[in-house]
């Protein structure tokens, strides 16, 4: 197995810059020496509960214009075969910028909870972090769902603390006050965002403080769990904040913002890290996006998802970073599937508009089958990634961590990024003798594993994290696949291949017992 720390020298003579670069437009061999002299700018953008069939760039029968995402996909490589850590969204946002699977953490199924403490460890690297340390400003623009250390008036834990449904939830919490641990001590310069957008307090918090104080109790026939919000909080208005926030962030990096809480240097890299609110509940699309797609306020909200993309990517252009900047997009795990209704819905009822967010794949949000965690994964740095390409190799969100650092020709320690490879040979459409990852591991909402090995993915349950049903009931508690010819995961064909069941429960146990998947070096 290629060792995922590849050093960057090595990497630009491997990945055969200078020649593809000079293969597109407007690419000339000066300003490639140019841009190879400075490290890029790095831009994340997760959406919220967005599935692969979301596209219509990767799926025909999509009811959803995504004009922008299908731009940014004929810029450059959208993968197809692209896993969130995760079938739920801390444990992948956990992954993401630890570069480790999240059930290794304290947290080994679900997701935190309204006042939930930290789940990121203090002394664990993060990409902010590494990418800090190397000299970029950081920050995170949106939803952190990964905790903080909420101060009290009582010095007691927050009211309501892991709990959803508890009325006067927080009501101890102060808000004059700082809030640790969070965004700017995990490697963010600036922060800018809110909890998460059905949790209280229903607030923006900027850096470690509240914007405003939350002083009313959420109205009981708004969306969310009970809990402080601010006078005339609308959750309409969330993204919309979180676009304008990222707009100006760019903006102030050539002086066209004056914002100081941003805390940038003149002259620096930056990594943006945008984890977005949407179209996750409260499925709330800004009155512009209403009846835009045709599939209900669910199909309007992704749209407006699109729409922030574009915003995000024009803003670049207009500043002169495009060139410079390696963007990319994703989703943190399938989607749900709701319409929408009352911002939010049943599970699968977007279907009635003849709309899957999952596609061909089987399962939803939470699940272990691939509907809960294959996602679009779309990625674009000019000169260096080639326009309108597809990949089908096997990656996961935790390579962001090795793929960071083997841009900075950096060597990542043992105890870091412990399941993280260095997916740059993929994304700059290198030709690969094997695989880049040995294998990747799959977890649902209730704890349940899966590992995916080339062409076999073995699931150690009957597949379903509760959302989408239980299962056929014929389904044995181990189901093996051939995803090669039954994408769908229809055919367990555990029976017809025991040997591959055991060499794949022997790995996974292999990855659990000695702490790390990737390659040490």
């Amino acid at each position: 197995m290629k060792d995922s720390s590849i050093r960057r020298r090595d990497f630009l003579q491997s990945a055969g810059f200078a020649l593809g670069a000079l293969l597109l437009p407007g690419c000339s061999q000066a300003r490639l020496k140019e841009q190879q002299k400075r490290p890029p700018n790095i831009i994340y953008i997760l959406a919220d509960d967005m599935g692969y069939g979301d596209l219509a760039c990767q799926n025909p029968e999509s009811k959803i214009p995504t004009p922008n995402l299908d731009r940014l996909a004929s810029e450059g490589v959208r993968f197809t075969d692209a896993h969130s850590p995760s079938a739920v969204c801390t444990p992948t946002r956990y992954g993401i910028l630890t570069g480790r699977y999240c059930w290794r953490s304290r947290l080994k199924k679900s997701v935190l909870w309204p006042w939930d403490k930290p789940l990121i460890e203090a002394d664990r690297l993060t990409v902010g972090k590494l990418l800090k340390d190397h000299g970029y400003d950081t920050a995170c623009i949106g939803k952190w769902h990964l905790g903080w250390d909420w101060p009290t008036t009582d010095g007691k834990e927050p009211f309501g603390i892991g709990k959803t449904n508890v009325k006067e939830s927080g009501s101890n919490v102060d808000f004059a006050g700082p809030i640790a641990n969070g965004p700017t001590t995990s490697g963010f310069d600036y922060y800018f965002g809110t909890a998460v957008p059905n949790f209280p307090p229903y607030c923006f918090i900027e850096n470690d403080r509240t914007v405003g104080i939350p002083t009313e109790e959420k109205p009981d026939d708004m969306f969310g769990c009970p809990g402080p919000m601010l006078r005339g909080w609308r959750l309409q208005e969330i993204l919309p904040g979180l676009e304008r926030k990222a707009v100006e962030y760019i903006d102030a990096k050539v002086g066209r913002a004056g914002n100081t809480a941003f805390r940038q240097t003149p002259g620096k890299p930056f990594f943006l890290y945008m984890p977005l609110t949407a179209p996750h509940t409260p499925i709330a699309p800004a009155r512009e996006f209403a009846g835009k797609s045709q599939a209900g306020a669910y199909g309007d909200f992704v749209h407006q998802v699109d729409h922030v993309v574009g915003s995000v990517t024009d803003t670049l252009e207009r500043n002169g970073f495009a060139d410079n900047t390696l963007i990319i997009f994703t989703s943190d795990n399938g989607s749900p599937g709701r319409d929408g209704t009352n911002m939010n819905g049943q599970t699968n009822s977007v279907r009635r508009f003849g709309h899957n967010p999952s596609h061909i794949y089987r399962g939803i949000k939470a699940d272990a089958w691939d509907g809960g965690h294959r996602v679009p994964f779309i990625a674009r740095w000019p000169g260096h990634i080639k326009p309108a390409s597809v990949s089908d190799e096997t990656i996961c969100h935790v390579d962001l961590m090795a793929t960071c650092a083997a841009i900075l020709g950096h060597e990542l320690p043992a105890d870091a990024g412990e399941d993280s490879y260095n997916i740059l040979p993929a994304l700059t459409g290198r030709k690969l003798d094997e695989s880049i990852r040995q294998a990747t591991v799959h977890h649902s909402i209730s704890g349940m594993f899966a590992i995916r090995q080339g062409r076999w993915k073995l699931i150690l349950g009957k597949g379903s994290g509760g959302w989408s049903g239980r299962g056929k009931p014929d389904d044995p508690p181990i189901q093996l696949y051939d995803m090669n010819t039954d994408a769908s995961e229809r055919k367990n064909v555990c029976r017809e291949h025991p040997q591959v069941v055991e060499r794949l429960t022997r790995l996974l146990e292999k990855y659990k017992e000695q702490g790390y998947s990737r390659p040490l070096s």
